[in-house]
């Protein structure tokens, strides 16, 4: 469809791996003027571990309605997690649940798509735990349970089984076809060999550019919306892209986005693909305008939800308060709290010198590790530049704080509590006047020498 335009506000449906919310952003600041949250808690009934689809669409229409007359929107954008696709049959039912991807498969499984799988400098996706290559989930759906994969009409990406939703339109776009899934080659721009090798090509809704408007909602939603009028749904975006997006308009390269949330994705904008390390979770990503960003990551927000429930809550300033004391008792964590991605697989965590350690010099020694992690995450993909941190983290001063110092470059923490959604209703054409500066670009940096190469030694890993 033609899109109308210009837009006053902008719907956003913008679902994490842990909680999902419809923001109202308006069109000349990028303010967040409505937002509701719910958590997204992973259906354990049926066949396998599963996202809870119907929960969300309830949801998202019961926030569309709220929204519908205040403050009101002109258009509705769509962000996800990655690692997700929705098979649909020919009557636009679930063929199969919507597989969580962190849940992990039986080895002969994991066995048969190693033989199966593009090499890297196909896909430069490297092989990763349970489902987060959505390839590996597809090839399980359709070992494990052949009769109902057989059923299979439709294979939507997860923004735009969304849009779908909204629209009656099918679409996959390749922000969420680039995140690691082994589906796509980003040399060639195309789907990789293994669509293919699985028999998949007549099954893939077409592909679509995150910028389209694919349609206005459907009449019958419109109608339990209370929707005055015809409003256009766009394609939507990867979450991390989105994060991205904003900075790809009008920032010259190069420089690094560290987008944080569940998990910390790294983006070395301006750099290439001919050193990354698919051991080391080093990977391409694909942003909106079909291009491959080296990248890396781990799940720095889970790790820290978890070591947040073990310690306790302590205040900010407590934790910054402690920093100095644990740089000088040597306080550290190895990784990996979670397993199964980041720059060092094979590891698992341990605390150094943290037998009588207080709880805030825990959180601030907590707050160091998460810096070293991105430090050695922005390394393997050879950034250089800024650094624009998004998300939860560019909150955490002792995180910032701390990347700064180890880098030597300046860090840019960026005020709201993620990009993603601004980034989403960016899709639309709206081009937003920033309404805030960025927080703290000047800090007084930590000598971190000693403590970094510490961290590396007890790791047996040589900088």
């Amino acid at each position: 469809m033609t899109a109308p335009g210009p837009f006053r506000r902008v719907a956003v449906l913008d679902i994490g791996k842990t909680n999902a919310k419809v923001v109202v952003l308006d069109a000349t600041t990028g303010a967040e003027i409505g937002v509701v949250r719910t958590p997204n808690p992973v259906s354990t009934s049926g066949i396998y571990p599963h996202y809870d689809l119907e929960r969300l669409w309830t949801f998202t229409l019961e926030a569309l309605i709220s929204f519908a007359t205040d403050p009101g929107f002109d258009a509705i954008s769509i962000t996800t997690h990655g690692a997700s696709a929705v098979l649909l049959d020919a009557k636009g039912d679930l063929a199969l649940p919507a597989l969580d991807y962190e849940h992990r498969y039986p080895d002969v499984v994991n066995d048969a798509y190693d033989g199966l799988r593009p090499p890297f400098d196909e896909t430069f996706s490297p092989r990763l735990s349970g489902g987060l290559n959505l390839g590996a989930q597809l090839h399980y759906q359709q070992s494990m349970f052949p009769d109902r994969f057989a059923n299979v009409a439709t294979i939507t990406t997860y923004p735009q089984y969304w849009a779908w939703r909204l629209t009656g339109i099918a679409a996959n776009e390749v922000t969420s076809l680039g995140c690691h899934t082994d589906l796509w080659s980003p040399r060639t721009c195309e789907y990789s060999s293994l669509i293919d090798t699985l028999g998949l090509r007549a099954r893939m809704a077409p592909l679509r550019s995150a910028f389209d408007a694919l349609g206005p909602v459907l009449p019958e939603i419109a109608n339990q919306i209370g929707l005055p009028r015809n409003i256009p749904v766009y394609c939507g975006i990867h979450d991390s892209n989105a994060s991205l997006l904003p900075h790809l308009i009008g920032r010259e390269p190069p420089f690094s986005v560290v987008s944080t949330g569940t998990w910390v994705i790294n983006f070395a904008v301006g750099g290439d693909l001919d050193h990354l390390d698919p051991a080391r979770d080093a990977l391409a990503n694909i942003d909106a305008y079909g291009r491959a960003v080296p990248s890396s990551r781990f799940m720095g927000g889970r790790e820290f939800e978890i070591l947040q429930g073990e310690i306790g809550n302590v205040p900010s300033a407590d934790a910054r308060y402690a920093l100095d004391a644990v740089i000088e008792k040597g306080i550290m964590l190895l990784p990996n709290v979670m397993s199964g991605s980041g720059p060092f697989p094979g590891k698992d965590r341990r605390w150094i010198a943290a037998e009588d350690a207080s709880p805030a010099e825990l959180i601030a020694a907590a707050g160091l590790y998460l810096a070293l992690m991105t430090e050695a995450c922005l390394g393997l993909i050879g950034a250089s530049g800024p650094i624009l941190v998004e998300g939860p983290f560019a909150l955490n001063e002792i995180y910032a704080t701390a990347l700064s110092s180890l880098t030597g470059c300046e860090v840019i923490a960026l005020p709201g509590s993620t990009g993603t959604s601004l980034g989403a209703a960016l899709l639309t054409g709206i081009k937003p006047v920033a309404s805030s500066t960025p927080r703290n670009n000047e800090r007084q940096r930590l000598d971190l020498k000693g403590y970094h190469q510490a961290w590396h030694r007890a790791l047996n890993i040589s900088l």
